[in-house]
């Protein structure tokens, strides 16, 4: 069974994340994924400051995202962050649900990859440091 790597936020969008028609403007879920991310990340102590200490940066490369539902000012949503792939890149799923009632509002995909800082040539393999962080070994069973 493979290992549950997620973590799941909660906000409410802010008057200036709003669009002339008062819901979220499109380009703001960026930032709503980037706040999942960031906060899956530092749950394995692997965030930019951590990730730059090892030798990494993580550039995004692929982002996808699918508008299902709209979010309007003061609403509550949850998002979650969820990896999937972690062994030649680092996909993440996302799911941005409404607290109060479930309802999906957004699904979306992120990919990065691996690159050495010192050399800026992208790793074909993740780093082991991931794997370590992650707590999951190389057949992808939980190590920890």
């Amino acid at each position: 069974m493979a290992p549950d790597l997620s973590h799941e936020i909660e906000i409410s969008p802010a008057f200036h994340d709003l669009d002339p028609m008062d819901i979220v403007w499109h380009g703001n879920y960026v930032k709503y994924l980037e706040l999942a991310r960031d906060a899956l990340m530092a749950k394995y102590h692997y965030d930019y400051p951590q990730m730059r200490a090892s030798g990494y940066a993580w550039p995004i490369v692929d982002l996808r995202l699918k508008y299902v539902g709209m979010v309007s000012y003061g609403q509550r949503i949850k998002v979650r962050a969820r990896i999937v792939e972690w062994e030649c890149r680092l996909k993440i799923e996302y799911l941005i649900t409404c607290a109060e009632t479930g309802a999906r509002l957004n699904k979306a995909t992120s990919v990065q990859v691996a690159l050495d800082i010192q050399t800026r040539e992208m790793c074909w393999v993740c780093p082991p440091v991931l794997w370590e962080r992650l707590g999951i070994d190389r057949s992808g069973q939980c190590v920890v």
